[in-house]
């Protein structure tokens, strides 16, 4: 809800708090300040000015060149744009030097060849307004050179964030009476507008066929009124809060819902056939409302409407062919209490929601009904004219939606637990917020009488809530700290899932969250072992035919937010996802698994201008980046070649004899698919198996002092002989100088000119180090034919 600080200040003295106090006060308060905004202007380089003359510019079409007084005595030119003024106008004019909303400065310059000393400004551009179709037209009765800020005070708009319980803070006087109990400021009393005489509804005038949902509706006749433009201070505070200003009938509806709180409505009396009758709708009827959509309404929704049809949406929105306009002589004005649960539910079918469905739907004031019936009542014939019948028709009874409490203020003081807060102080704040006391119940407790717009305070805890909230929960003592708490397994694993999660991140990835629910057709993305439908988690009640499984794998999430990225023009994709599937065991019943998937596609590097764009990554970029994250780096991982239906290059990731989860290539079929230009890798990993790998103790090795010597090896072995059994065995060996070993090339001859064709050969670089010396060639030498001499007798390898 906008609020504006110039309205509140007529309800309330606030020429010494600042924007930032009340801020401070109103969110220590309970009320959530979402937004400040400051609208209109502070300076004196604005000021209103008069057009003398004003003629056609000689080089652009769509500008005139005016001549203005701006009351210093000397003719002022301006280049203007806009066509909605007239000779003689009175507009605001920012002169040389002036800043506007939006941090544009004023400044003498030529447009198109012509010298223009300033600007004439819309609504808009001085942030009062969003009309900018034209120049702001001012008043003619004012003094030309007279200081724009002080016809138009600048203003500061809040945006809150009201809780549904505290409907009552929904207008400006519900927040002055708020800030009013929190500052001990008094209100500025203003006279009430008298309550007419009540007269009981006949059936021909109001007519309740649904009292459950409308138990109080009253309507009061107001004849010979005349429809036109708002007076400037109307419009200026209804645009203040986000308001378009309509005409004056409705503008003065508008200004009481913000006012006071209460929604009011205005039909064209003309229109209607017959009285009220306030029932609910008939199933299929359908009614244009003002927003000009059609409504096709229920036998569960609530109608205002005549003889003939529906005329309204009953605490919603007004019907269009009722709507009050131009022509509008006679208008019947309606002030009732419409259920809150009937409101919300009829704004929620129908997807409609205005600013008095939002009050209704909270609980408006019953008792108010009449006073804000009565105030519109008196702005109408006041500003539009007209004579108001002297009697409002009256149908129903206000309810009574409060009651008196018996406040327990020992329990008060033990809850609340301010050692100094007295009786004395809590009455006061009670007092302050309109509760009145009807009298002591003992020593510890009293009896308040609940105002009527306090709908929110029902039991005594709600009175040691306000106590509290008023007198601020700084000067409640810190009596105890937070209780050791050893880490348990939950928060190892939660440290465990932030550390992996950053290890990606730093290595480029980006983190996806997708839906746990997935359509059927996505069960051929899954990693791993194929899940039919029958052997899936299927949702009982499913939302749309694509939310119809709970996923058994994070693959299929990944590559749907692929195919939307490609879409999108990206091409080099680096994404990773942590989350919960959904398994079916074999005896039917389901068990849920976290885990984490990674998905690599497009470029190996990022472009460049200094380079050409990069090869494209493979398996080999996607198990570099496993053996670097947590849980996998500084142990050994294999991939074990294991088919795959639907995918390519899938094989197990094992960590000794422990299965951590598979890594795979999508299919080139898949990859056409998602419209991808590059191969696309994942991998899926149990997040379980992976914090098992990473329980040890970090073990930090020194850097080595002493140089290291190589020797190749070229080895000739059987394809079929994976590469990863020689690096085992190169990793098995216990010679103590041998540091390490690596491929670097490997060739086969499938025509078998050259080698075998069942035959490849594999070239091996082998590393040997001492930690406490410099080796020598001989001992190197000697070395390296002990390890091949080991290698020719464990292996299927001659030495070429």
């Amino acid at each position: 809800m906008k609020v504006s600080l110039s309205w509140l200040k007529t309800h309330l003295d606030l020429a010494d708090a600042s924007v930032e106090s009340l801020r401070d006060l109103l969110t220590f308060a309970g009320i959530e300040v979402e937004g400040i905004e400051v609208r209109g202007v502070d300076t004196d380089k604005i000021v209103v000015a008069q057009i003398l003359e004003s003629v056609q510019h000689p080089n652009a079409d769509r500008l005139s060149v005016a001549q203005v007084d701006d009351g210093s005595g000397t003719k002022r030119q301006i280049v203007c744009g806009a066509k909605n003024y007239k000779v003689g106008d009175k507009v605001p004019l920012a002169l040389p030097g002036a800043k506007l909303p939006g941090g544009i400065e004023i400044k003498e310059g030529k447009l198109r060849d012509v010298q223009s000393n300033g600007m004439m400004c819309s609504g808009r551009e001085l942030g009062i307004g969003e009309d900018h179709s034209g120049l702001l037209i001012l008043d003619p009765a004012l003094k030309v050179g007279s200081l724009f800020k002080e016809i138009v005070p600048p203003d500061v708009v809040f945006d809150l964030e009201i809780t549904p319980n505290r409907s009552d803070l929904l207008s400006h006087s519900g927040l002055a009476r708020e800030l009013a109990a929190l500052t001990g400021k008094a209100l500025k009393s203003a006279p009430a507008p008298e309550l007419p005489e009540q007269e009981k509804a006949s059936k021909s005038q109001v007519r309740l066929d649904a009292p459950d949902a409308c138990p109080y509706y009253t309507a009061r006749y107001i004849r010979g009124v005349k429809v036109g433009p708002s007076p400037e201070w109307l419009r200026r505070r209804l645009e203040s809060v986000g308001l378009r200003p309509i005409n004056n009938v409705v503008d003065i509806t508008n200004y009481v819902l913000l006012e006071v709180g209460q929604p009011l409505h205005a039909f064209d009396m003309d229109k209607l056939e017959g009285g009220i009758i306030v029932r609910h709708a008939s199933e299929g009827e359908s009614l244009v409302a003002l927003d000009g959509n059609s409504y096709t309404l229920n036998t569960d929704d609530l109608v205002i409407a005549d003889k003939a049809c529906a005329v309204a949406i009953a605490g919603v929105m007004g019907g269009n062919a009722t709507s009050v306009t131009e022509t509008t002589a006679n208008i019947l004005l309606e002030s009732a209490y419409f259920t809150p649960s009937q409101v919300r539910r009829t704004s929620r079918r129908l997807i409609l929601s205005s600013d008095s469905s939002y009050r209704f739907e909270r609980g408006v004031d019953p008792q108010g009904v009449l006073e804000a019936s009565a105030l519109a009542t008196k702005l109408i014939v006041e500003i539009a004219g007209g004579k108001a019948d002297e009697e409002v028709i009256v149908a129903g009874k206000a309810p009574v939606l409060v009651k008196d409490i018996v406040f327990d203020e020992l329990k008060a003081k033990a809850l609340i637990g301010i050692p100094d807060l007295d009786r004395y102080e809590m009455h006061k704040v009670l007092s302050s917020l309109g509760l009145q006391l009807l009298g002591a119940k003992g020593r510890d407790s009293s009896k308040w009488q609940i105002p009527s717009h306090r709908l929110d305070l029902q039991r005594s805890i709600d009175l040691v809530e306000e106590v509290a909230r008023v007198v601020g929960l700084d000067r409640v003592p810190s009596r105890a700290a937070g209780a050791f708490s050893p880490a348990q397994a939950t928060d190892r694993t939660y440290d465990f899932t932030m550390t992996l999660r950053q290890a990606l991140v730093e290595r480029g990835f980006y983190e996806a969250q997708t839906l746990r629910l997935i359509s059927t057709s996505q069960l051929k993305d899954v990693l791993g072992q194929p899940v039919t439908p029958e052997k899936s988690v299927a949702v009982r009640n499913a939302l749309s035919e694509d939310h119809t499984t709970l996923r058994p794998s994070l693959v299929p999430g990944l590559l749907a937010t692929t195919a939307l990225n490609i879409r999108q023009g990206l091409q080099r994709l680096r994404f990773f996802e942590i989350g919960r599937v959904f398994l079916m065991n074999p005896n039917g019943t389901n068990r849920e698994e976290e885990r984490v998937a990674i998905l690599m596609s497009g470029p190996a590097e990022a472009s460049s201008w200094a380079q050409q764009e990069s090869p494209a990554v493979d398996v080999f970029h996607l198990r570099g980046v496993l053996e670097t994250i947590p849980g996998i780096a500084g142990s050994s991982i294999e991939l074990v070649p294991k088919p795959l239906e639907g995918w390519l290059l899938s094989a197990e990731v094992k960590r000794g004899s422990k299965t951590l989860g598979w890594i795979a290539q999508v299919h080139p079929a898949r990859v056409r698919e998602l419209d991808a230009r590059h191969p696309v890798y994942v991998t899926e990993l149990s997040l379980s198996a992976l914090q098992q790998g990473a329980q040890g103790t970090a073990k930090f090795t020194e850097l080595q002092r002493y140089p290291s010597i190589t020797r190749d090896v070229a080895l000739e072995v059987p394809a079929d002989l994976p590469t990863s059994k020689i690096a085992a065995f190169f990793a098995s060996q216990k010679e103590p100088l041998l540091a390490g070993a690596e491929v670097f090339d490997v060739f086969a001859d499938p025509t078998g000119q050259k080698l075998a064709s069942d035959k490849k050969s594999v070239a091996w670089s082998l590393t040997y180090r001492a930690t406490d010396r410099t080796l020598e060639s001989k001992e190197v030498d000697e070395a390296h034919s002990r390890v091949l001499k080991a290698l020719v007798g464990t292996l299927p390898a001659t030495i070429r």
